[in-house]
């Protein structure tokens, strides 16, 4: 390492997942996440559960991605880690030992917008890796369990939410229709897989007209378990015997409902730099869409790979090594939030 070079410690911990990565500038050296498997009994996040996992977690955790990176101790510039949102549970056994971490090694804090963090995803270079990055401004799909949102990105520091879900997110009306259909959670991805057998227009889902950006999914999560019920009355097996079929119908109207709002955004606004991120920027649908929009609009698409989709520290050193780049530094006070727009 060059003594010139920053070195950033990332710490993830908003949500069920366990992660921490080392940057080197904006080169990633590590990224390490424990994922817990003891939410997959109860169908979906137990906060108490995660915040108690987290605690055995995050010392192998962050041990670990220091190894791997190589990096002597003694280097490391900064520890960034996630402030929120996210669970407040979780988020404390981050912050905590992120303070404590410090104050024993006497470098700063940098505090981390969750969601920021996804969007500057897109800036984070692998080794040996060409990737293109966007320019300012772009546009940003952000979709995940607990968001959704198009974001208007004018610098690394400048983010305007534009556009967001007045109810619930696109990830999760995935996730709890899935739950309805007896699929295990995490239901997106499940839904992901058999949509690829199912005929996308077998069932046709109520879609949303919210005025400007906005988005609801709440009307297509009743839509969606309305038609079972009917069905189900005729047919008890319907479910089973149809689940490809309402997969793929279920994703394809998701999908064209936050892909109609992004295209309105990017004629609006006349921008054809337009990027996705978070949990749902894995769904392989979403990502064909993206790319036959990019051939029918000529847009320049951003998509992530798959290892920096869900929540990871690679993106929170990220964020961390702009923020350094401005001696943006927190104080030792400083707690952790559930909720907040980015």
């Amino acid at each position: 390492m060059d003594k010139k070079d920053i070195i950033i410690v990332g710490i993830e911990s908003s949500c069920d997942d366990t992660s921490a990565a080392v940057l080197c500038n904006d080169v990633l050296l590590s990224n390490v996440i424990a994922s817990q498997k003891v939410h997959e009994r109860y169908g979906g996040v137990v906060p108490e559960l995660a915040s108690r996992a987290h605690q055995q977690n995050i010392i192998p955790v962050v041990d670990t991605a220091i190894k791997q990176a190589g990096v002597r101790q003694k280097d490391i510039s900064a520890i960034a880690f996630t402030r929120g949102p996210g669970l407040l549970g979780s988020l404390l056994v981050g912050v905590s030992f992120a303070k404590g971490w410090a104050t024993a090694r006497n470098i700063p804090m940098i505090e981390i917008n969750h969601l920021q963090a996804h969007v500057l995803a897109h800036y984070i270079r692998e080794p040996n890796v060409d990737k293109q990055i966007p320019t300012f401004p772009f546009l940003c799909l952000l979709v995940s369990g607990g968001n959704s949102q198009i974001i208007l990105v004018k610098s690394h520091k400048e983010m305007e939410v534009i556009g967001q879900t007045i109810d619930d997110a696109a990830g999760e009306a995935f996730d709890k229709c899935a739950k309805v259909m007896g699929l295990p959670y995490p239901g997106g991805p499940m839904i992901d897989r058999m949509a690829k057998t199912g005929n996308p227009r077998a069932f046709t889902f109520s879609k949303p007209h919210i005025a400007d950006y906005n988005y609801s999914f709440s009307g297509l999560k009743t839509s969606f378990l309305y038609l079972l019920r009917d069905h189900k009355k005729e047919n008890p097996n319907f479910i089973e015997e149809n689940k490809s079929d309402l997969c793929a119908s279920l994703q394809t109207t998701i999908i064209d409902i936050l892909m109609d709002k992004l295209l309105q955004a990017a004629n609006d606004l006349q921008i054809n730099e337009i990027a996705v991120a978070g949990g749902v920027s894995a769904n392989s649908e979403l990502r064909a869409a993206f790319a036959e929009y990019a051939k029918k609009y000529g847009w320049n698409i951003h998509i992530p790979p798959f290892a920096f989709t869900t929540d990871n520290a690679a993106m929170v050193a990220m964020s961390g090594y702009f923020k350094y780049m401005e001696q943006e530094f927190c104080p030792m006070d400083v707690a952790p939030f559930a909720r907040i727009t980015c």
